[in-house]
Order: structure tokens, then C-alpha cells, then sequence
């Protein structure tokens, strides 16, 4: 019998092992603190996610209109946690921002596109994560998606 996805971010962080548990929920409830209002917290792709609800913007995500926007994600990978901050790989100035936001921390940074990779909450600096996350409004953040995804046919 295969592993049950999480129904909630509760039961996503109950699953894990007691050190990554303690680490993601930290990493959350910095996310919460600082979230603009308008997003929606749940679970999107088996991660913990934070999207912008079809509530407010009906046409959903481009590559699966089904799902909301994402806009942020919390997740325990095999070889490391991640934070995944869609919401940077739509604005180079937020992204080159938070980059030297991050290393002026202190901490190594471990990104891609829109992936950052950490082994220890001791290696991300909340602080810059909170502001990264509370700069962006979600009429900002659609009007940043819109401009960079694909055009329709």
C-alpha cells in the first residue's frame, strides 16, 4: 500500500522526523507572520504550500488551470529542506534582492531558479525570509505572473 499524501500542513509536519518537523515549523510560521493577506495556506503539489486561491484569481496556474497560483512552498526532500519562492522567479529585482539579502546574513545560499536548499533552520535567515515574503501583495505578485508566463494562443 502506497504512502498517504497529507490532507493538511499539520499532517504534513506530523510526518516528519522530529528535527525536520521542528525546522519546517519554524520556517511556517515565519511565512504566516508575514503573509499579505489574500493568499491561502494548504497543500499544493505534496508540499505545504502558499498560492494565490482561485477565489481571487479564477484562470488558476498556467500549466494546470486546476491549481491555484503557487506563490511559496515549504517541503522535506530526501537530501535536504526547501524553500521554494515561485514568487522570486517572477521578479529578478525582488530575487537579486533577496540574494543579497541572504548573504549579507551570513548564511551559504543554495538556490535555484526558485529553490533554496537548507539542511539546518539554523542556515536561513528568517528575518530575510519574512521581508521577501511581506514585499510582495498578491496584485503585485498576478501582475508579475501575467507579464512572465506564456502567452495564450
Amino acid at each position: 500500500m502506497g504512502k498517504v499524501a497529507p490532507a493538511t500542513p499539520k499532517d504534513y509536519l506530523d510526518a516528519l522526523p522530529e528535527d525536520r518537523r521542528k525546522a519546517l515549523a519554524r520556517l511556517r510560521t515565519t511565512i504566516r507572520k508575514h503573509l499579505p493577506k489574500g493568499y491561502k495556506e494548504g497543500i499544493q503539489y505534496g508540499m505545504i504550500g502558499y498560492f494565490v486561491p482561485h477565489s481571487i484569481y479564477p484562470d488558476g496556474y498556467h500549466t494546470d488551470p486546476s491549481e491555484p497560483v503557487p506563490f511559496a512552498s515549504i517541503a522535506s526532500q530526501k537530501n535536504h529542506m526547501a524553500l521554494y519562492l515561485f514568487c522570486l522567479y517572477t521578479d529578478k529585482r525582488e530575487s537579486a534582492r533577496f540574494e543579497k539579502a541572504w548573504k549579507a546574513s551570513g548564511c551559504k545560499l543554495d538556490m535555484g531558479k526558485s529553490c533554496v536548499r537548507f539542511k539546518s533552520i539554523e542556515d536561513v535567515p528568517l528575518d530575510v525570509v519574512g521581508e521577501t515574503i511581506s514585499r510582495i501583495p498578491v496584485a503585485d505578485f498576478i501582475k508579475a505572473y501575467e507579464a512572465g508566463r506564456p502567452k495564450r494562443r
